[in-house]
């Protein structure tokens, strides 16, 4: 099968599948809490945390890796509860914010060793610690992408909110 007809084929029941993994995750309050949370500039923190987890299971699908550990993780890969102010504690939180998020991420489920990797190696290339699977460097990549993509939708989009609502919640719930 070609690689089209089979990201076709993917489209169509991936989405599907995808809410049924993550609903368990997505209706929890520390997670719906993350809408609370500014992550780049105007999108929410849950936003970008569900536009991670998505995309990440998607290719993870698709080559046939571990996609659900990447779903998974890669819904809880940004879950702490602070918003750092100025330049130096802003910088010091993209470091440190990785172990926070594994622990608050414990606290909801279990987790195996690919998705405590994934929520911890997500910000290498600006931490020194790589990541040990292949579905580990997906969502630290996919990571990447969302914030650039947010960071120009937010600045050149005048109708960019990047904030969920109760429609998008109910889409994946």
């Amino acid at each position: 099968m070609g690689i089209i007809k089979k990201i076709k084929s993917y489209n169509k029941n991936s989405l599907a599948e995808y809410k049924n993994l993550t609903s368990r995750i997505l209706s929890n309050e520390k997670i719906k809490c993350l809408d609370n949370y500014r992550q780049h500039y105007k999108c929410t923190r849950l936003k970008h945390s569900i536009d991670v987890s998505y995309y990440s299971f998607y290719i993870s699908k698709l080559l046939r890796l571990d996609y659900v550990s990447a779903a998974k993780a890669g819904l809880m890969h940004d879950l702490y509860f602070r918003e750092e102010t100025g330049l130096k504690n802003r910088f010091k939180m993209l470091g440190s914010h990785p172990a926070e998020a594994l622990e608050n991420s414990l606290e909801i489920c279990d987790l195996n060793p690919i998705e405590r990797d994934i929520i911890l190696s997500h910000m290498w290339l600006v931490t020194v610690k790589p990541p040990k699977y292949k579905e580990s460097y997906i969502v630290s990549f996919v990571d990447k992408y969302c914030a650039a993509k947010e960071f120009l939708a937010s600045v050149f989009s005048k109708n960019f909110t990047g904030k969920s609502d109760a429609r998008m919640l109910r889409f994946y719930l």
